[in-house]
């Protein structure tokens, strides 16, 4: 059976000409199920275009990193 593992993102939303850092901590399957446009563009008002993700890595469980 699958595990699910912790992940933290990084990246940029880029709104009314500015960079908008961000970090998320979410928990997925692989790490190409953890996808956030949804989530950030419903919370942001922002197009998957606007948002950038820099960097997705694994942590441990347990450790959550906001």
């Amino acid at each position: 059976m699958s595990q699910v593992k912790t992940y933290k993102i990084t990246g940029d939303i880029r709104k009314r000409g500015e960079n908008l850092p961000f970090k998320k901590v979410f928990r997925a399957v692989k790490k190409e199920d953890a996808v956030l446009y949804s989530d950030l563009g419903s919370r942001h008002r922002a197009r998957r275009s606007e948002i950038r993700i820099n960097n997705i890595e694994e942590v441990a469980d347990g450790v959550e990193q906001a």
